[in-house]
């Protein structure tokens, strides 16, 4: 018998003892008497203190119980999860929009840190950091060649693979993440000029964009892509709506493709920005049949303004409230293809040791009653998280008729729209997936390396260029192109469609390592099916 299954009784035991434990205090208002020292904690304490000083073996009694709470969270619901305490600062900082460092971002190359950014406002460009530099020490750790390897815990058989990129990576943020406004020693190797520089740079908060592009399309039609509803996204996007206002924007296209979600109370305001005062949002209900509803509060700056929401099979959450509550409000078009289907509300909650549990405490409906959670099965949780490929094989990624729906949950919206529940949102305007939409997971190997040491060799003239003039004449003649295609020495000639497909992703990825993700999303968006779609709503006046 293994040790695993040696094991198995104790996991088993600790398992019910909690549940038992947190099934009998969760109803108490009073969180605080979740750690008062009645009979199921000092069960559960004993219990624990019988494995670590008597069982016949070593055992991880921080890991077993790790374990054991992840194991009866998901008997609960798919969304119910354990944080350990690893983890739930990285999850914080990006849900909090900001976290505390010097403010660059980073590539590894030959085994040394190069800096391919330098954020906006951020401490290392108020230091002088430049893109381009590489980071050889920062504080006393030596960030290159062989320290670095071994400062990461690389072996021999990782060194040079992705796997082993990542170890260094997150070496290296442990040396320049740390405690607000304290200082780091960093020297630089700066190669336009030769040079060894030393900088004394103050951590500080910098930001993390949920917001990463926005632009206008045409005269009249604006883009802003939201990757999900952290503490700073309301902020971000408003400047980004006003701007493209002042610029005589008319209709927007909101991109929550892919969006996970975050918090509600984020994606009501930016919601509140297209909805009149007075109009339901969402509501939420309880355990308890307690129910919660949210209102538009004020006067939203593009309440008379046309907007399409673009959502996939990964738009979850707080990106289904805003679908969610634009169509059943009327207001603008929906695009895409059927949202994931996540109608639970969560709140994280502190277990006392740095680790904490993100419970589900209520559900929530859009403003005509519906639900769109899909459903669950408590005791096969793995078919909850395949549902996808489901979808795939029923073919409704490429039909809409293809998409099954419930006539149990039809709903009605005030102008007489039939939407349902009981499965994320299905769009007023499906689009297909397009065929060649992997292409860019599946990029030839060595092209963002590749697209790095171009800029770096031709940081100077690569800096003259404007957005605009970029995405439109960057490489006309394809000579950069070839250069990366002649690299690859392939033994075989490009299709003409894998090298237009290519080209688009080339130019794309090198305007994102010189402007930011707008430059991304301005040439991979010309051939985008659904921008594409938006476009010939417009030009019909829908």
């Amino acid at each position: 018998m293994t040790k695993r299954n040696l094991n198995y009784p104790i996991f088993l035991g600790i398992a019910v003892a909690i549940g038992i434990f947190i099934g009998s205090n969760l109803n108490f208002k009073n969180k605080s008497l979740l750690f008062n020292n009645n009979s199921n904690e000092a069960k559960i304490k004993r219990l624990i203190n019988y494995i670590q000083y008597d069982y016949v073996d070593e055992v991880d009694t921080d890991s077993l119980l790790d374990d054991a709470i992840t194991n009866m969270l998901v008997k609960l619901d798919p969304h119910s999860v354990y944080i350990p305490k690893e983890e739930l600062q990285s999850i914080t900082e990006s849900m909090q929009g900001t976290f505390v460092g010097i403010g660059v971002s980073f590539i590894i190359q030959n085994d040394s840190v190069a800096v391919a950014s330098v954020i906006k406002d951020g401490p290392s460009e108020k230091a002088g950091l430049q893109a381009g530099d590489r980071i050889i020490i920062a504080g006393n750790d030596t960030l290159f060649g062989e320290s670095i390897i071994k400062k990461a815990g690389i072996t021999k058989e990782h060194k040079g693979t992705y796997y082993a990129n990542r170890l260094i990576s997150d070496a290296v943020m442990k040396s320049l993440k740390g405690q607000p406004e304290t200082e780091v020693d960093i020297e630089v190797f700066r190669r336009k000029t030769n040079q060894i520089l030393d900088f004394k740079i103050t951590r500080g908060d910098v930001s993390i964009k949920s917001v990463p592009g926005y632009y206008l399309i045409n005269s009249n039609l604006g883009y802003i892509n939201v990757e999900r509803f952290a503490r700073t996204t309301y902020d971000e996007f408003k400047e980004a709506l006003d701007e493209l206002i002042s610029k005589g924007m008319s209709s927007l296209v909101l991109d929550l493709r892919g969006n996970p979600g975050g918090f509600m109370d984020i994606a009501n305001s930016i919601i509140d920005e297209f909805l009149e005062d007075g109009k339901l949002i969402v509501f939420t209900k309880n355990k308890s049949g307690e129910i919660n509803k949210s209102y538009a509060t004020k006067k939203g700056d593009f309440e008379n303004g046309n907007v399409y929401v673009l959502i996939d099979g990964n738009s979850a959450s707080a990106s289904e409230i805003v679908a969610g509550a634009l169509q059943d409000n009327d207001k603008g078009t929906i695009v895409g293809r059927r949202s994931f289907g996540k109608g639970l509300v969560q709140q994280e909650m502190d277990l006392g040791d740095g680790s904490a549990v993100r419970l589900t405490t209520s559900r929530y409906y859009t403003p005509t009653g519906r639900s769109i959670q899909k459903p669950y099965d408590h005791n096969n949780s793995n078919k909850y998280q395949t549902e996808y490929l489901e979808r795939i094989q029923n073919g409704e990624l490429v039909s809409k008729d293809s998409i099954k729906v419930n006539d149990t949950l039809k709903y009605v919206t005030p102008k007489g729209k039939i939407v349902y529940g009981g499965g994320g949102i299905i769009p007023d305007v499906f689009v297909p997936l397009e065929s060649i939409n992997s292409f860019r997971e599946n990029l030839y190997g060595g092209l963002n390396e590749f697209i790095f040491k171009y800029v770096d060799n031709n940081r100077e003239k690569m800096n003259k260029w404007e957005l605009t003039d970029f995405v439109n004449n960057f490489d006309s003649n394809d000579e950069v192109l070839n250069l990366y295609i002649d690299e690859l020495d392939l033994n075989y000639p490009l299709a003409p469609e894998t090298r237009k497909n290519l080209k688009k992703y080339f130019n794309a990825i090198m305007a994102r390592n010189i402007f930011d993700e707008t430059g991304y999303y301005m040439i991979t968006q010309k051939e985008d099916p659904m921008i594409l779609k938006v476009l010939e709503l417009e030009s019909k006046g829908d």
